[in-house]
């Protein structure tokens, strides 16, 4: 994979002040931001409990757990590649979690969902979310909601960024 990243704990406990070199006002605003899709994550999953008929909050519980919820942020760059017909940005996956905010890079491209044997792009948008549903909310509902493959392709230039909560 041609990335480098570093993950954020959220919940359900902070892993925010154990990185050394990161300014306070950064880690002020990934807590806020990282509270803010907690709740938009919680919002969504009432949706879709009303998309399946169930009861508010059914899904919130099942992802509570026993020590609570697991909640993080994958903050990755992909930087210019020289040969990017030789390797991928990553490599095609699901992502195993349940609900997964993205906020893509609005200027590079390489996000491709898998949609019907074919590879499609997701085109870079400004002030946006890419919403991804993983392999747990396949399981917990039955089929009804899929996983969906998706992979990020490296670029000859530009320098790609995403920031994916869940």
């Amino acid at each position: 994979d041609w990335e480098s990243t570093f993950f954020l704990r959220h919940l359900p406990q902070t892993n925010l002040y154990d990185i050394p070199n990161m300014s306070d006002q950064y880690r002020t605003a990934m807590k806020d931001f990282g509270k803010r899709l907690e709740n938009l994550a919680e919002e969504l999953l009432d949706l879709f409990c009303e998309n399946l008929g169930l009861e508010k909050g059914y899904l919130k519980k099942v992802f509570h757990g026993t020590k609570g919820p697991t909640f993080g942020t994958k903050v990755s760059n992909y930087p210019p590649c020289p040969k990017p017909e030789m390797i991928k940005g990553l490599r095609a996956h699901t992502d195993a979690g349940g609900l997964i905010l993205l906020f893509q890079d609005d200027k590079v491209s390489g996000l491709q969902l898998l949609k019907d044997g074919d590879w499609v792009d997701v085109p870079p948008l400004k002030h946006s979310i890419v919403i991804n549903l993983g392999d747990q909310l396949e399981v917990i509902t039955n089929g009804k909601y899929k996983s969906i493959m998706h992979r990020v392709l490296t670029q000859k230039e530009g320098n790609r960024m995403s920031i994916a909560s869940s």
